[in-house]
């Protein structure tokens, strides 16, 4: 298969995310002796700056390490919770039906400071700089700082973003005086510079996450509150805890998955998936064939079934982790599938299925001793709440709009209360050895996405850039989503099936993933859907031939 982008290769590292500049300071961490710790909080630092739509040290999400030393995955939850003073009906419902089920009166909880939940990027980051890292913390933030200063070339990827959302930036002082230019949006090809932002990242360099939990970052941010009506305080944040979850783990015909838990649903719908496509020759099928993308929906529709019924925050909701990735579940539910026609796989109603924003960033490093960072961090919409906090070019998650604006459900919102989640950073291991990891931003179409590079690369023989670019479906027991580059005789095929097929432009956003290859090289990939751009790190230390030997200097 043919791909739009080209893949990078690395003998001593490889940094993948969604903008070249993020994936060159990561490349620089390893090139200073820094691992894929270090190289992973300089990308997402650096993301901050130029893919400020997508990700900000006030954001949330989860990270899956691989840690070589001890052959041990440590995966973190650091999503958004409800601040203190939230309540299950803060918001009110313009509708009791889809599609406007989430939305409220004047868009509160996804437009401005009520939309704003507890932040937990920068703490997370922090966190496990100094805990895993081998580098000061200092240095991984000096790349963000001179993006930041020095500016950047926007694209247009982020230019029709800031199209798209110009109407509400220019609501907000504070996001007008960043992301516009004498009254208008800032386009293709002009340069973005954060000064301001510059100045905050010099602080966190010298004193970490302080100057958010206990610091001047946080005072700004609750007085901005304060001011116009918010209800998160500095105090929220000092009190925000990460929380260590127990990996999720699965097989695939030989192959480990390991991932993060609930409040992330995505590793477990994966391997709860994987098991049941186990079932079936799904190689004999053929990638793009109606035959697989069918099986691929059905599997989907039971997945999405058991989400809607059994998924939440485990601090709230008690979640049946083991049994939904366990191989007997799969041989309990897999004969329900039909592979002649279309079924219905329902546990409950999923038109009040939850929505998440596809606004995500993903990112990937693996170096050259075998440690790996898969990390999917959010703002939650494109540019958050659009509220920046003046002073500081901080621009604030509005991650409240994930939760149910109707009290009394599942995913009401709760002080203290983190929302489901789909994010799927994931680790894939080959007798024991680090294999392959990747993950992507694109809501509650992540995992979907995800689980297909996973059969892409194991059943079809892909390399992973052709896995990450290869076109995409999704369904959640609705539509069945094709990407525009699925076949037409797949599509037509999948009609006769009973699936009310749908053509979209893209199916999630940039996957982005890394490689052990049995050459010596790691391959890093990411695909079209975003700015996304592998470096590779190769070389090394400088030799001397003396008589027959040759010596390190």
């Amino acid at each position: 298969m043919k791909t739009l982008k080209q893949e990078a290769l690395g003998s001593r590292g490889v940094v993948a995310s969604n903008h070249p500049l993020a994936s060159l300071a990561g490349i620089e961490m390893l090139a200073t002796g820094g691992n894929a710790i270090d190289a992973a909080v300089a990308t997402v630092l650096a993301l901050t700056v130029v893919e400020p739509m997508m990700v900000g040290i006030t954001g949330a999400g989860f990270v899956n390490i691989h840690d070589a030393s001890t052959k041990s995955s440590i995966t973190i939850d650091n999503y958004s919770t409800a601040p203190a003073a939230a309540q299950p009906d803060m918001f009110i419902p313009i509708s009791d039906s889809w599609p406007d089920y989430m939305e409220t009166k004047q868009q509160k909880n996804k437009i401005g400071h009520l939309s704003v939940g507890v932040p937990a990027g920068l703490q997370c980051w922090y966190h496990i700089q100094t805990e895993y890292g081998n580098l000061d913390f200092e240095n991984t933030v000096q790349p963000a700082i001179r993006y930041a200063e020095q500016g950047f070339s926007i694209s247009p990827y982020l230019a029709g973003i800031i199209e798209t959302n110009k109407v509400a930036l220019k609501s907000y002082p504070g996001s007008q005086d960043l992301f516009f230019d004498k009254n208008n949006p800032l386009s293709t090809g002009q340069i973005l510079r954060n000064q301001d932002y510059a100045s905050v990242l010099r602080e966190i360099s010298k004193t970490g996450d302080e100057t958010l939990t206990r610091g001047s970052l946080g005072n700004a941010i609750e007085e901005e509150m304060t001011r116009n009506g918010g209800i998160l305080t500095q105090n929220d944040i000092e009190k925000y805890q990460l929380e260590y979850r127990d990996p999720v783990k699965g097989n695939y015909r030989g192959y480990e998955i390991v991932g993060v838990g609930p409040a992330s649903s995505g590793a477990t719908h994966i391997v709860q998936a994987l098991n049941l496509l186990e079932k079936f020759n799904v190689s004999e099928m053929g990638f793009g064939t109606k035959e697989y993308f069918h099986l691929l929906a059905e599997t989907l529709k039971i997945v999405f079934s058991d989400r809607f019924k059994f998924m939440g925050d485990p601090d709230f909701v008690d979640v049946p982790v083991q049994e939904l990735v366990s191989k007997r579940y799969a041989d309990i539910r897999h004969s329900e599938i039909d592979l002649q026609k279309a079924g219905s796989f329902v546990h409950g109603n999923p038109e009040l299925e939850l929505g998440e924003s596809e606004n995500t960033t993903h990112l990937t490093v693996a170096d050259n001793d075998g440690n790996i960072v898969s990390m999917t961090q959010t703002l939650n919409d494109a540019f958050g709440s659009r509220v920046t906090v003046p002073g500081t070019g901080v621009t604030l998650n509005n991650t409240l709009y994930n939760f149910d604006p109707h009290p009394g459900n599942a995913n009401s919102i709760v002080p203290g209360k983190r929302v489901l989640s789909s994010m799927a950073p994931v680790t894939v291991f080959k007798d024991g050895k680090p294999f392959m990891a990747l993950g992507t931003p694109g809501g509650r179409r992540i995992f979907g996405s995800v689980l297909q590079a996973i059969i892409n690369v194991i059943d079809h023989n892909m390399s992973l850039q052709q896995a990450v670019e290869a076109p995409r479906i999704w369904t959640q027991g609705q539509n069945l989503e094709l990407e525009f580059s699925v076949d037409i005789e797949a599509s037509e095929g999948l009609i006769k099936m009973g699936h009310a097929v749908e053509r979209v432009d893209r199916v999630a956003g940039g996957m982005n993933g890394v490689m052990f290859g049995n050459e010596g090289f790691i391959h890093g990939a990411a695909c079209w859907r975003a700015d996304g751009a592998p470096v590779g790190l190769s070389g090394g230390q400088a030799y001397i031939s003396q008589g027959d030997g040759m010596f390190r200097i």
